[in-house]
């Protein structure tokens, strides 16, 4: 393995290094700023999935289910564009204001959710929410990069990962209980006590952080062409395959749109960076390979998860049966073990200082959870379902919170905030387009595996009841399936049954014959996805090949060989030892 030491980075450099400490904090500053920051960033994260529960009862009251999706396309689209923004901010004018500013606002946007009387008025609220929402998990993840040495933040990073997989529990199931116990409108105000407290101690107890830079230039053209590019990107993926066909002008428009602004944008700020001023995402990141590589391993992993864990649900209640009464159980297996794959990886990285082999334990154990999610079928068990889910969680906590630590490591204090938002803007990309374009996947795989699994009975009862004259009953019948949900709807399952009782035995049993075909094609279709995850699963592992190893600092490293050791790509025949 490649590995650029301490030492030897000191003895490229033409000067001495000179041993100047880091700024410390006390115990009490410490740890009180790390509870005000994991109820940040357990609020952020349970947002995300506490809505979610709660949108069937919103869209009922609000009469908006023609607006269903922009309700969470807003609130992303506003909080992906922000995220690079706010990091290079904080960098600037110091974490504490840009965080306080980002709770402010997230929580002024919450409450007028909670408030909001129409659809349209939510839909622009979540937006609202979105821009305060932005600031909250990178820079609350900047902070933990701030506080503690990169030797010392893994033990933190492996918290914080633990908090996104609680938050994956805790949200759906806090969600449904709210929503069926209370109205849907607590979903957003719960936010608020939970945030006021942790507003409360970071103003009164969190350490300045004050960037040392005297120079606050803000790079308003850069965030102008930023949104102009990341906008249209992210409405096309959201639209791609649902609103619109994915060759249709008007998701082609958008993606056109989006090259050519992000194109510009980073042909702006890389003239920006050779004037020597503040550009958002500073292009010279992408020099060093531990931060593209990462970069990299970080957006395709993050796709693989998502076309997992997103159709885990659908696969447990469409193809097992499995009872949808709390969905946020059905993940319950995967986020625990997850959670204790995170703490543990966070100690290690802390007590050997490397992490190289770690990413590839968790790269490993990860190919191994989607060998496992490949052989699930309609024949397969709920233990099955449980222990892929399992293996899978494992191989996802190693490698969770650990990109973050790499980077943050790769880089100068100075450029912590903007290299942690800017690795968290490519993730979220990444989550969108596995988002759109595996649900695409999906309905185009699903409807020609139902229609090959359908056995000659069923045809020749469709064809004896006009299955094919266009718009006859038999061809009204057979496009009702063309989608799987039936098999979420017990209501709907009762009312097709009863119809096809009508028409006597062979009616129940051609009715059989279908959910069986339509649970084949639901089958085959996730089987495609975990297919495809397992492929990017694998390319992660290869990329990791070209990650190189810097040793994690310790406390007592001092800050200008800290400096030297981020910037250490960037000498010219940097000495490398294997």
């Amino acid at each position: 393995m490649e590995t650029i030491t301490h030492d030897e980075v000191q003895s490229t450099t033409s000067s001495p290094v000179q041993d100047v400490e880091a700024p410390r904090f006390t115990r009490r500053e410490t740890l009180l700023t790390m509870a005000g920051v994991l109820l940040v960033m357990l609020l952020a994260s349970l947002d995300q999935t506490i809505v979610a529960t709660a949108m069937p009862r919103i869209i009922s009251e609000l009469q908006g289910f023609d607006r269903y999706t922009w309700v969470t396309t807003a609130y992303l689209l506003a909080s992906t564009v922000m995220v690079p923004i706010y990091g290079k901010l904080s960098d600037q004018f110091g974490r504490k204001p840009i965080f306080l500013i980002g709770i402010v606002l997230f929580l002024t946007g919450s409450a007028m959710c909670g408030a909001a009387q129409s659809m349209n008025q939510l839909i622009a609220f979540r937006a609202f929410q979105g821009l305060g929402a932005a600031a909250l998990l990178p820079i609350a993840i900047a902070v933990v990069g701030d506080l503690f040495s990169p030797r010392e933040r893994g033990k933190w990073q492996g918290v914080t990962g633990a908090v996104f997989g609680l938050s994956s529990i805790l949200g759906p199931t806090v969600g449904g209980w709210i929503t069926d116990n209370s109205t849907w409108r607590w979903v957003f105000y719960v936010n608020l006590p939970i945030g006021i407290i942790a507003l409360l101690v970071l103003i009164f107890l969190m350490p300045t952080l004050r960037s040392k830079s005297k120079d606050t230039r803000i790079d308003y053209i850069g965030a102008a062409l930023l949104m102009a590019g990341t906008i249209p990107l992210m409405l096309g993926l959201t639209w791609a395959g649902q609103e619109y066909d994915w060759l249709s002008w008007q998701i082609l428009g958008l993606f056109a749109m989006a090259i050519v602004f992000m194109t510009l944008f980073f042909f702006y700020e890389h003239m920006l960076e050779k004037r020597d001023a503040q550009p958002i995402i500073e292009p010279s990141m992408f020099k060093s390979s531990v931060f593209s590589v990462s970069v990299a391993i970080t957006m395709i992993t993050n796709i693989a998860m998502f076309g997992s864990i997103l159709f885990l649900p659908l696969y447990a209640q469409g193809v097992l049966g499995i009872s949808a009464t709390n969905s946020g159980l059905l993940l319950a297996p995967l986020m625990l073990s997850l959670i204790l794959a995170s703490v543990i990886s966070g100690q290690l990285v802390s007590r050997f200082g490397r992490y190289k082999w770690i990413a590839f334990v968790g790269m490993i154990i990860t190919v191994g959870g989607m060998l496992l999610l490949l052989r699930l079928g309609v024949s397969s068990t709920q233990a099955d379902l449980i222990i892929a889910m399992i293996v899978l969680g494992l191989g996802l906590g190693f490698g969770m919170s650990l990109y973050t630590l790499i980077v943050q490591n790769s880089v100068s204090a100075k450029k912590i905030g903007q290299a942690t938002s800017s690795l968290t803007f490519f993730r979220q990309i990444g989550g969108s387009v596995a988002s759109a374009a595996l649900g695409s996947v999906l309905l185009n795989t699903y409807k020609p595996a139902f229609h090959n699994a359908l056995t000659t009975d069923v045809k020749s009862f469709f064809d004896m009841i006009g299955g094919h004259a266009p718009g006859g009953l038999g061809d009204q019948l057979l496009s009702s399936f063309d989608n799987p949900n039936i098999l979420l709807s017990t209501d709907a399952q009762t009312k097709t049954a009863a119809f096809f009782a009508k028409f006597g035995p062979a009616g129940k049993t051609v009715y059989g014959e279908i959910l069986g075909a339509v649970k084949d094609g639901l089958a085959l279709g996730i089987h495609n996805l975990f297919l495809i995850s397992l492929g990017l699963t694998i390319v992660g592992f290869v990329l990791l090949f070209f990650l190189k190893e810097v040793p994690l600092r310790g406390s007592s490293q001092s800050q200008a060989t800290q400096e030297a050791v981020a910037g250490s790509e960037e000498i010219a025949n940097p000495v490398l030892t294997h």
